[in-house]
């Protein structure tokens, strides 16, 4: 569970470092990195809570 939590904040921390990095420069890779890192966080984010559930379950 820790583990999952520091994926998620580490993943959140770089997405919004792309789009800092976006904001100051305008290159339009940063923002593409920071949306890729939106949906692996999405993708963590689901996962952890998957686990949640199974945990309650079992």
């Amino acid at each position: 569970m820790l583990l999952f939590r520091w994926i998620l904040l580490l993943l959140l921390l770089g997405a919004g470092t792309a789009f800092a990095f976006y904001i100051a420069t305008g290159q339009v890779r940063f923002r593409r990195f920071g949306l890729q890192l939106l949906k692996w966080v999405l993708v963590a984010g689901l996962m952890f809570f998957g686990v949640l559930i199974l945990e309650r379950l079992a």
